[in-house]
């Protein structure tokens, strides 16, 4: 289930991605597929293993080539382990809200960013953040150990992209299907995903993710721009640009 559009990345074969907080690696399969180098980053090691296995079996079954991962890496968001102007696309997907100080995570994001290229970053968006927020004070730090420490509005992290020396350009939002089953988690407390209601619909998730049937595709279309799950923003890193400090 990718959340980035690539064709609003403008991803192309031969080009170095940064995946931070990659999980499990959905976005760092995905431009592997498409011939770029991919660097994984996250500051869950068991993940990073996880992915490395994967793209081991996926090297295996002759899916990729065995120059698909240039390198694994375990860091911080805010002390990122690269060098100035290392990457011509970064993802970082659903990181953003956990990080508690996330201007120096935006600014070290545009420090590794090579002048031209582009960040992608998605967050929860504002409207069913807020709704899961008001449901269950357990879904959020600091009940949530480790879990979203703010909500954002899309004037906020444009704000900020563009005071680490980015110009956003577009956005989108996606996976209205899964504000439901959130809101529905955090109504019966986040912790309980043995509830049956919240079984079943993790079950039609799931499903779907697997068919993409033409009509839940065509409504989470619709849906999206309203009760999208994830708000995607792009920035591109002027070709004139500077060093930015964290």
């Amino acid at each position: 289930m990718l959340t980035v559009d690539y064709d609003r990345f403008e991803l192309q074969r031969g080009m170095i991605v940064l995946d931070l907080g990659c999980g499990f690696g959905r976005h760092a399969f995905e431009s592997s597929r498409r011939g770029a180098h991919v660097v994984t980053c996250d500051m869950a090691v068991p993940e990073l293993v996880e992915v490395g296995n994967t793209y081991k079996a996926m090297i295996e079954a002759r899916e990729l080539t065995g120059e698909a991962l240039a390198e694994s890496v375990g860091g911080d968001a805010t002390k990122l382990p690269f060098a100035d102007n290392t990457f011509d696309r970064i993802i970082a997907s659903e990181i953003m809200e956990h990080v508690p100080d996330d201007i120096a995570a935006m600014a070290e994001l545009s420090r590794v960013l090579k002048p031209g290229g582009i960040l992608a970053v998605t967050v929860p968006a504002e409207l069913p953040e807020r709704i899961c927020w008001k449901l269950s004070d357990e879904y959020y730090a600091p009940k949530s150990v480790g879990g979203h420490v703010r909500i954002y509005k899309q004037s906020n992290l444009q704000g900020q992209m563009s005071d680490a020396g980015l110009t956003p350009f577009t956005s989108h939002r996606a996976h209205a299907l899964h504000s439901p089953y959130w809101w529905l988690r955090c109504a019966v407390g986040p912790q309980d995903d043995e509830q049956f209601l919240v079984k079943a619909y993790n079950k039609f998730l799931v499903w779907d993710i697997m068919k993409r049937p033409k009509l839940t595709t065509w409504a989470d279309k619709v849906l999206n721009p309203v009760l999208g799950k994830s708000l995607i923003q792009y920035a591109r890193k002027p070709e004139s640009a500077n060093h930015v400090a964290a």
